[in-house]
């Protein structure tokens, strides 16, 4: 089985007859409400210190245009405004609950001018060939229906010599690390999420979706397959976040 067979095969609720797209937009409805408490709360805040990392890949870079593609509530695409100072931001994803939360965010903070949420599939950008200067996702490639249909998508859209950076979990694989890691979102995780959120099932597809999801050289590969160049692959608190950037 190919990789990203083994990503379009995991799904939040293996029961449903609707399609891994249709559930993760679902899921992310659902728990909606509680979801940036629960990224922080969960990693102890670490996830703010590598959000600041994979943007600072961008710095040189001094994007225009930015597309934030599984933007959620818009958590990264604010922390890019602020660091970056693009012109604009464009958010998509295909959960309207996350993005009501986060055009909620977007206004209080005075951003509405900068950054625009929007409904929108990565597998299918509503944006002409070459409209961005820069494209990020955090924590969202894996979600992905057709891993290789969304990279290539994302591609389509960015300008030559623009950069995609991606942020997303993986499999720590020092010990004790690992074995801390593992049981901490077998059992751990799944708890948090069923009490505060409301949702074990949720929670649960988190560590079984980053343990199938390709890593390191393997989504090196399927990036340079894709159409991208330079691509580098950069491991983050012993393994368990990397940053993937690629240029066009």
């Amino acid at each position: 089985m190919s990789e990203n067979a083994n990503v379009q095969k995991m799904v939040p609720f293996v029961e449903s007859k609707l399609s891994k797209k249709e559930q993760i937009a679902s899921m992310f409805n659902d728990i909606a409400y509680r979801y940036d408490f629960l990224n922080h709360f969960m990693s102890l805040g670490i996830d703010v210190l590598w959000r600041k990392k994979a943007l600072s890949y961008l710095k040189s870079l001094q994007p225009k245009k930015i597309l934030d593609v599984a933007t959620g509530t818009g958590d990264f695409a604010v922390m890019a405004q602020k660091r970056l100072n693009p012109d604009s931001i464009v958010g998509i994803d295909i959960s309207e609950g996350m993005l009501s939360f986060g055009r909620e965010k977007i206004k209080k903070l005075g951003l509405e001018n900068k950054i625009t949420l929007q409904l929108g599939d990565s597998e299918t950008i509503s944006f002409p060939d070459h409209t961005f200067d820069a494209i990020t996702v955090a924590f969202g490639v894996r979600n992905f229906e057709n891993l290789e249909k969304g990279l290539a998508e994302m591609r389509r859209v960015l300008k030559p010599g623009g950069k995609l950076v991606i942020l997303e979990f993986s499999n720590p694989t020092v010990f004790p690390i690992k074995q801390l890691y593992n049981s901490y979102f077998r059992y751990i995780v799944p708890l948090i999420g069923k009490f505060v959120a409301k949702s074990k099932a949720a929670y649960s597809y988190l560590p079984e979706s980053v343990k199938v999801f390709p890593q390191g050289e393997a989504m090196r590969t399927i990036l340079t397959n894709t159409g991208f160049q330079a691509v580098t692959c950069k491991t983050l608190t012993f393994g368990i976040c990397s940053i993937y950037c690629a240029s066009y």
